[in-house]
């Protein structure tokens, strides 16, 4: 069935249900989708045949509504200028018909009126000819705050319709700015005629939308005023008021140009704040939200002014403090989060230190309150959240939004009074433990009060000086003492796990605290176990150079714990022990790295060798990831012409990994874990590495060839970065490393020819990210050789994919490509581009650039993500530059190409004029808007999330041929 015979059907449909059978075979072919579509020009017809009938269903008639919205907006131009006058009438008629119908339907004929409004720039007195034509009925005053609600929104989403800058520019002002006035004067007509104390969400809708437009103290100066704090006093309009209001705060956030509009609102607001009592005592979660919601976007927009004069806002401090602390159930406490940040930012300035004093019984008291809210559910023993796992992820994370509320805390009142308020919560449950039977001891009741603090401690660690020495002694010492329980064991071993710089810098806590954390290895709780990993792991980092002297003590915890730790843990005290490691002095490095990673390398080895299925080669690939952390954190600084342990160490490791590599070549975690490892070797010792580099690089080279995994070719990359400065590296081993380079992209070619880029998205990303590491260190050898024209085809090739990480790599190889041919280069290889390479680039450029241009607008206007936008647009501001006349006419023969009547010639012409005009002002940035505004355009107006259309017809790239 054809779009016109389902047209003549649903013309004739006389009941909701035979239109309902229609829309279903809409849907499943297709076609609703692109019903309001260029070529359904019939549809404008439809529309108003449906909307006028008086027989068919409301929800034909809401289909028809919503066709008619997407032809204004996309296909205006289908329509003689002369007639958009009739259509506009046939719009206001159709609005006075349905002022007392269904309110969907009137929504949708409201934004149809606002889009025309838009874009027929002939229509100048839009709001008084809506104004007379819809009468002053109440309910048609009713329509015409609707129509007013969604023209803000329309213009302001301007960008869907095909108007130029300079035409949506002055569009707005017409019809926005030039009728704030009168738009407020009919908002005030209105709330007279329906009675100042009973506000509607029409109007408040109404005026928020406007708000933009209309100063806010034209709005405090009208009884527009006492109409909107109204509702706040009945259900009616409250969420609409809410929002306005905060708009208003937001519209007078430059406070000293707004402090006549902020002291009419402020004594309005503060008279509210009995209302978060009552919200609270009634359990009204949305009263309470929205009156936290206003108190703090309040705060927020005016923190400055809390800072300046403190006594004169204090009330305002109060009500934010007020809602935190009434959310028992902490579903709003978040949103005065910012203002706690804000505020702090404020109060630690030198210039704001009397404020600071005066709010410090404020922060003082939000310790508390935060320390209140961090504690567990009273819950079931054996499950807190009572099998509610998304309460209980929400939960997490908002402990450690809240500690960052305690650090804000810190840095106004000082970490020593926040310490001291968690410190004596410890306290009091401790002394209120001991007094207890046995047996409530063993119940551990109400233990949630003491893991909350420790918690506090935990969040606040940051904020405390090593050099604190009043209130952190004492609390060492108490942690250690702690009665068992898994949550307070959790908690108290991540807390000396983050106070690690401290211990460093007190050294007679380091025992007890390391017999502590130890010990937790034996807990039995796989959570304390991982605590316990965690927090080793920092103990390492920090007081390493206060364990160098227990490495063998140290050694021997390590291969009797590792056996049994989950991954994840066994990872992190690995962490630990390679900086201790890294810590000796230098002429042990050796032997203590041969005391950990020997047998780490022997147990690969035996592993390797009975590795037969995927679980244990699984395995195995994680097992090579801990000799990469030791890579990765042991490579002390070693005096220039000195022997290096480290090289010398992995020299033997090495062949090891390779042979595993060797081995196991087409397992792809394999394959990963060694590039790694190599990777990590490069990075960390760098042009040290220089008597591995062969090894290494051959191993590489055949390891790509026989994979194709794009892990080698990344890890390629990282050998041209590290052996391509021509300071550190000689020019015989710059000569080898391009020869690497060249090996690379023959395989790569070879690749090609037998697989589409589209079924190895992966490996084209590691290929280009390769390449563009090659072009910054070896531009002229690219772009001299034999390789650049297949690197192009190959490039033109990917830019069939649509994942965003591998076309983002292609586009910004070309980038970087084409840059070379302007005089000033990319980077600083060379000062001025050589003339040659220049020549090459634009030869290439010129050869090229045709087929550059089709495949990016090509996927501009169907299938590139919207993340490739800026680098799409990059490449094509390159080929403007280099070759300006040719690529006006490269664009055009593109938009020849596009299906009939997706574009008008109007549009195509007007587009070309527009970059035509700003190439020749080298306007580059108009360029780059111009082109992201036509071809977005295009892309909502032709592209449905059904389309089969990838691309345009006639700029599929051949398959890639490479003869090499």
């Amino acid at each position: 069935m054809g779009g016109g015979l389902v047209l003549a059907v649903m013309r004739d449909a006389g009941n909701s249900t035979l239109y309902r059978c229609c829309l279903r075979y809409l849907v499943r072919d297709g076609w609703a989708d692109g019903w309001h579509s260029v070529e359904q020009p019939e549809a404008w017809t439809f529309g108003h045949a449906v909307l006028q009938s008086e027989t068919i269903g409301v929800e034909a008639k809401l289909f028809a509504a919503s066709t008619l919205k997407g032809k204004i907006t996309y296909d205006i131009h289908q329509l003689p200028r002369d007639s958009l006058f009739s259509l506009r009438d046939s719009l206001i008629s159709l609005l006075v018909h349905y002022r007392t119908g269904a309110r969907p339907i009137r929504t949708q004929l409201c934004v149809c009126l606002a889009g025309l409004a838009l874009q027929m720039l002939e229509w100048r007195n839009v709001i008084d000819l809506v104004v007379q034509t819809l009468g002053t009925d109440a309910q048609s005053l009713v329509v015409l705050l609707e129509f007013l609600t969604v023209l803000p929104e329309e213009v302001t989403e301007g960008r869907k319709v095909s108007l130029s800058e300079e035409e949506l520019s002055h569009r707005t002002q017409e019809l926005l700015t030039d009728n704030a006035t009168r738009v407020l004067q009919i908002l005030v007509q209105y709330a007279q005629v329906t009675g100042i104390d009973k506000p509607t969400p029409a109007l408040v809708a109404c005026l928020n939308s406007w708000l933009r437009e209309i100063p806010c103290k034209d709005v405090v100066s009208t009884p527009l005023i006492d109409t909107l704090f109204a509702a706040f006093h009945s259900d009616g309009a409250f969420d609409e008021a809410v929002d306005c209001v905060c708009t208003m705060f937001r519209e007078t956030r430059e406070v000293d140009e707004c402090m006549d509009v902020i002291e009419a609102l402020y004594p309005r607001l503060i008279a509210l704040r009995p209302k978060i009592s009552e919200a609270a005592d009634t359990e009204d979660l949305d009263m309470f939200k929205g009156f936290t919601r206003l108190f703090a976007e309040a705060g927020e927009s005016w923190v400055v002014l809390i800072a300046r004069m403190p006594a004169h806002f204090r009330e305002l401090v109060h009500a934010i403090e007020e809602c935190a602390k009434k959310d028992e159930g902490r579903d709003v406490i978040s949103l005065t989060f910012n203002f706690w940040y804000d505020l702090k930012n404020y109060l630690v300035l030198e210039i704001y230190m009397d404020a600071r004093m005066h709010y410090a019984d404020v922060f003082a008291r939000l310790v508390d309150i935060m320390i209140n809210h961090l504690e567990y559910p009273k819950g079931d023993k054996s499950d807190l959240f009572d099998g509610d796992r998304e309460y209980e992820e929400k939960f997490r994370e908002f402990r450690h939004a809240m500690g960052d509320v305690l650090k804000d805390c810190c840095e106004v009142i000082g970490s020593a009074d926040c310490l001291t308020k968690a410190f004596v919560r410890i306290q009091t449950w401790m002394e209120d433990y001991t007094k207890q039977t046995p047996e409530n001891r063993a119940k551990f009741l109400g233990w949630q009060k003491l893991e909350a603090p420790l918690f506090s401690l935990r969040a606040m660690g940051r904020m405390v000086p090593a050099d604190e020495d009043i209130i952190l002694p004492q609390i060492m010492r108490l942690l250690v003492q702690l009665p068992e329980h898994e949550k307070v064991r959790f908690a108290a071993t991540l807390v000396l796990g983050r106070y690690t710089e401290w211990t460093s810098k007190h050294p007679d806590y380091l025992q007890p605290q390391m017999n502590y954390i130890i010990s937790g290895f034996q807990h039995g709780s796989k959570d304390v176990a991982q605590a316990a990993a965690m927090a080793l792991k920092f103990f390492c980092q920090d007081c390493g150079k206060l364990l160098v002297d227990n490495i063998t003590q140290l050694h021997e915890f390590y291969e009797n714990v590792s056996p049994n730790l989950p991954l994840g843990s066994l990872y992190e005290i690995t962490d630990g022990v390679a900086h201790v490691v890294a810590s000796q002095p230098l002429a042990k490095t050796y032997d203590a790295l041969m005391l950990f990673c020997s047998p780490i390398a022997t147990r690969l080895m035996e592993k390797a060798n009975t590795a037969t299925d995927n679980d244990k080669k699984c395995k195995l690939a994680d097992e090579i990831q801990l000799l990469t952390i030791f890579v990765q954190v042991v490579h002390p600084h070693v005096p220039e012409g000195q022997d290096n342990p480290m090289i010398r160490f992995w020299q033997g490791i090495v062949p090891v990994l390779s042979t595993i590599l060797d081995g196991f070549v087409d397992f792809l975690p394999i394959c990963e874990q060694v590039g790694r490892f190599y990777r990590s070797l490069l990075i960390s010792y760098r042009t040290a590495m220089l008597p591995l580099l062969p090894e290494v690089a051959n191993k590489l080279s055949t390891s790509f060839e026989k994979s194709h995994q794009g892990i080698f070719l990344w890890v390629s990359g990282t050998v041209i970065r590290e052996f391509g400065d021509e300071e550190f590296t000689s020019q015989a081993t710059r000569d080898s490393v391009y020869q690497f380079l060249q090996a690379q992209c023959l395989s790569m070619f070879r690749l090609l020819n037998n697989t589409h880029p589209k079924e190895i998205p992966d490996v084209i990303e590691d290929f280009f990210r390769f390449l563009a590491d090659g072009i910054m260190f070896h531009p002229a050898k690219i772009i001299m050789s034999n390789l650049l024209q297949p690197i192009i085809e190959a490039s033109l090739a990917s830019l069939d994919l649509q994942q965003t990480e591998p076309l983002l790599s292609v586009l910004q190889f070309l980038r970087d490509l084409l840059a070379y041919g302007r005089e000033a280069p990319p980077n600083s290889t060379y000062r001025k581009t050589p003339m040659e390479v220049r020549n090459a680039v634009k030869a290439a450029a010129s050869t090229m650039g045709e087929r550059i241009t089709q495949r990016i607008l090509s996927g501009l206007m169907y299938s590139f993500p919207s993340d490739c936008v800026t680098d799409s647009s990059g490449v094509m501001l390159e080929l403007v530059e280099l070759c300006p006349h040719q690529m006006i006419q490269w664009i055009k023969s593109t938009l020849e190409l596009l299906p009939a009547g997706s574009v008008s010639p109007a549009e195509a012409q007007k587009f070309l004029n527009s970059v035509e005009t700003a190439a020749s002002n080298k306007d580059w940035n108009k360029i780059r808007y111009t082109l992201r505004d036509f071809t977005a355009w295009y892309r909502r107006k032709n592209v449905t999330p059904r389309s089969q259309i990838t691309g345009i017809a006639g700029t599929e790239n051949p398959r890639f041929r490479f003869g090499g």
